[in-house]
């Protein structure tokens, strides 16, 4: 019997070592994600403690390399094919409209430089604006989302060399295009996403927490009723109640601290 016993431990001993290597596989992918998330949170409460201007900067340049990476692979995959739209031999006899159909052309056809460049411009605008509106206006609505997107449609404007022979009306049309598809892509996301009845407790809650990158301790704050009207008198022991690690509930209660409507209540 007792062989018996050693031969079942035997037979079992290699199933959880088995297990245990596909944990040990599995951890360090879960702890590059860890600390990617968490090298994120600290930047982002870097960030917040910036001057307008740094964050600002920091913002745009992050935003423009990002949208300069897009638009180089989506110039990649369709090619330079702006070398087929070349003006005609007898390009001066051209009437303005038709060498601004040219242009247009050119500007949407380029290879991975010139979307690169296009894309950089119209994601950096946009976040640089969108950043300075929030900081300025203390939130996010249609109305700074519509000035971001005129800014990023009139930049573009002015670097793809876009629109008729009329520069200054060139700017402003592309701007209002913008501004508009924005304002509806804005409005479509805010009609599609409201939260339901429950969850107007934690409006402001909710909108700190994204800005901080901590979104998902939103059901934290919900498990333990901690609503809006209970974020002015928030402790670091009643974070830890509701399991919010060290580091995040440093994040909540510095950015309640320097944030004096969230400390009205």
């Amino acid at each position: 019997m007792g062989q018996g016993k050693q031969g079942v431990t035997a037979v079992e001993n290699p199933s959880k070592g088995g297990d245990l290597m596909g944990q040990v596989e599995q951890n360090p992918i879960a702890l590059v994600q860890a600390k990617l998330k968490e090298v994120e949170i600290r930047f982002k409460g870097w960030l917040e403690k910036q001057t307008l201007p740094v964050e600002a900067a920091v913002v745009t340049t992050t935003s423009a390399a990002q949208g300069a990476a897009i638009g180089a692979f989506m110039g990649t995959l369709t090619g330079d094919v702006s070398s087929l739209v070349t003006p005609p031999p007898n390009a001066g006899g051209l009437n303005p409209e038709a060498m601004a159909s040219l242009k247009q052309a050119q500007a949407l056809a380029g290879g991975p430089l010139v979307q690169a460049r296009n894309f950089a411009v119209m994601t950096g605008v946009n976040a640089g604006i969108s950043c300075v509106m929030r900081r300025l206006r203390g939130k996010e609505d249609v109305q700074s989302s519509m000035v971001a997107a005129f800014g990023s449609g009139a930049m573009f404007s002015l670097v793809s060399g876009m629109g008729g022979s009329n520069q200054a009306a060139n700017v402003v049309t592309s701007g209002l295009f913008f501004a508009l598809i924005q304002g509806g892509i804005f409005q479509m996301g805010q009609k599609f996403s409201q939260p339901p009845a429950e969850d107007t407790q934690y409006i402001r809650t909710r909108s700190m927490l994204n800005n901080l990158g901590l979104q998902s301790y939103e059901k934290n704050f919900k498990r333990g009723l901690l609503t809006d009207r209970t974020l002015p008198l928030l402790t670091d022991s009643a974070l830890r109640d509701v399991k919010i690690p060290p580091g995040p509930r440093l994040l909540i209660l510095d950015h309640i601290e320097r944030n004096p409507e969230l400390k009205k209540g």
